[in-house]
């Protein structure tokens, strides 16, 4: 399998508000960005949207490197919890409902396909990659005031 790198973020003006979203794949010499928005989102929404978008762009299974500064994407997939929420029927360990589950079926979905490895990063920080995709998705929300 190919081993490709996807580093994502979401953001949001006002919780909810105008949303956006953005995405790097990279592949050897290759890179590819990808962004878009909602009119009316959350940040989480956003997060989650950044990276099933660059999932949905790979033509085949790869193994992904997935970095993120969303702690509740990472720690969602990472510690089971996702796979919890929807072997519960989208209800939380509190028994309050999980949110956003639209978009944690799809993830998780994709997760069965590709072989994703989970690395969280420092938001707003000296990562390149990361701060470009934070670029991206405010320049979407901005479109959307």
């Amino acid at each position: 399998m190919k081993t490709v790198t996807l580093y994502t973020d979401g953001a949001c003006s006002g919780n909810p508000g105008p949303g956006g979203w953005g995405a790097i794949l990279m592949f050897g010499e290759h890179k590819k960005e990808l962004s878009g928005g909602e009119k009316s989102t959350t940040n989480n929404r956003m997060e989650l949207t950044a990276v099933i978008r660059g999932l949905e762009a790979l033509k085949e299974p790869c193994v992904v490197e997935l970095y993120s500064d969303s702690k509740y994407v990472i720690d969602a997939l990472q510690k089971g919890w996702a796979k919890g929420w929807r072997a519960r029927g989208w209800v939380k360990a509190d028994k309050k409902p999980a949110l956003n589950p639209d978009l944690w079926e799809r993830l998780l979905e994709l997760c069965a396909t590709h072989t994703v490895n989970l690395h969280w990063v420092k938001g707003h920080a000296d990562n390149p990659n990361n701060n470009r995709c934070d670029e991206l998705a405010v320049g979407e929300w901005r479109k959307l005031k």
